[in-house]
């Protein structure tokens, strides 16, 4: 199908689309994990995220700035031009090109308004939260009640017939803690700083699930512990993503990549944002419709 049979037929679309974002999600944890359920969908690429931060980055992703390869003896617009090309593929349309964008250059806003979508994002993050400019062009907008709880998405989504659907989803539990669920939250690791920032933002959207506590910084076991959960929050996500690939159309696309990635004492780092380290854009990436 291409663009322009698309406006005029106002026919859906071939493809659901599903952008999933694992926050934080640093590539060799990634790997670590070995998931063999989302590698069903193709091999895994490592890529560079154009962003520390999670608002960032997922504004890039929300102009269709996927995470990017790093090629060298390219024009930054000639890799974006054919970067974008692959949205044809993606949500099997032909002859969609960046120009779609213009002038609003944000992806919701081209699928909602032009093609057809439904357009609905669920987040992790409280930085993402519905009152944030990133709720623009999307039918449903959801802060989740627990930041680490993918499944819960999982239970709410659903594929109408008659009309293609795009899910944006933020999913927390490859985010500091590295919490799984049923995990309570009084065994959760903690350092001081990084939950008072978290403390502030719960209280203010979703009631306040955290409590900052003052804590010395974590000595380098610890911190290799860190991202040991780290992994094993990815292992639990593949088993959450099998359940999304009995639950999706066989027409779906899904793209599985992250944010960003952490730093766990590499060089006197921690965690991410503020940090000019190669560990803290190295990102998995990986994509393709059902193997």
């Amino acid at each position: 199908m291409t663009l322009s049979s698309t406006r005029a037929t106002a026919r859906p679309p071939a493809n659901h689309f599903i952008l999933i974002t694992l926050d934080s999600c640093r590539y060799d944890s990634f790997i670590a994990a070995e998931p063999k359920t989302m590698q069903r969908l193709g091999p895994v690429e490592r890529r560079w995220s154009y962003a520390s931060w999670t608002s960032p980055s997922h504004y890039n992703f929300l102009i269709g700035l996927m995470p990017h390869t790093s090629p060298k003896n390219v024009y930054a617009s000639e890799y974006y031009k054919k970067d974008f090309l692959m949205f044809s593929e993606r949500l099997g349309i032909e002859n969609l090109e960046f120009k779609s964008l213009i002038p609003q250059l944000y992806f919701p806003t081209l699928l909602h308004d032009t093609l057809g979508y439904r357009t609905n994002a669920m987040v992790s993050l409280p930085v993402l939260n519905p009152k944030t400019i990133l709720n623009h062009g999307f039918d449903t907008y959801k802060l989740m009640p627990k930041h680490n709880d993918m499944r819960a998405m999982v239970r709410e989504m659903v594929f109408p017939e008659d009309q293609p659907s795009f899910y944006l989803l933020n999913v927390g539990e490859t985010h500091y803690p590295y919490a799984l669920p049923d995990e309570p939250p009084d065994e959760w690791p903690r350092i001081s700083g990084v939950h008072g920032v978290f403390k502030h933002l719960d209280d203010e959207i979703v009631g306040g699930k955290l409590i900052a506590r003052e804590d010395k910084l974590f000595d380098d076991q610890k911190l290799r512990e860190l991202q040991n959960r780290q992994i094993r929050a990815v292992k639990y996500v593949d088993s959450v993503v099998e359940e999304l690939f009995d639950l999706v159309p066989d027409n779906t696309w899904i793209t599985i990549t992250a944010d960003h990635g952490e730093l766990f004492g590499e060089e006197g780092y921690f965690g991410h944002g503020p940090v000019q380290h190669e560990k803290v854009y190295e990102v998995p990436f990986v994509e393709g419709k059902l193997r």
